[in-house]
């Protein structure tokens, strides 16, 4: 089992900055790609950004690129995503997931961080 803890989210003005992270823990040595997904009010959950343990990085949400990054710290078993001139319609809960295989299926989810953009 891995668990997923993610912490970083809060409350920002549109235009600001703020870096997530998800400490994993547990069987690790089992996951083959990590993601960022954001569930905004009274929509479905999206996936937003998705990275390999070797570190091939994948965009899914359009409406990021040029503003968030996702990254891994394979020594401290940490996923990060850093996001920028944040706005409004970023507002949402975000949920790191680890998969175990590469057929998109992800295995294992944090508890989610809520992260407030105002306008």
């Amino acid at each position: 089992q891995v668990q997923l803890v993610e912490s970083g989210g809060g409350l920002v003005q549109a235009g600001g900055s703020l870096r997530l992270s998800c400490a994993a823990s547990g069987g690790i040595f089992s996951v083959y790609a990590m993601a960022w997904f954001r569930q905004a009010p009274g929509k479905e959950r999206e996936i937003v950004l998705a990275i390999t343990w070797s570190g091939v990085t994948t965009y899914y949400a359009d409406s990021v690129k040029g503003r968030f990054t996702i990254s891994r710290d394979t020594a401290k078993n940490t996923l990060y995503l850093q996001m920028n001139s944040l706005k409004p319609e970023d507002t949402a809960v975000y949920y790191c997931a680890a998969a175990r295989g590469s057929n998109g299926r992800y295995d294992y989810w944090g508890q989610g961080t809520q992260v407030t953009v105002s306008s």
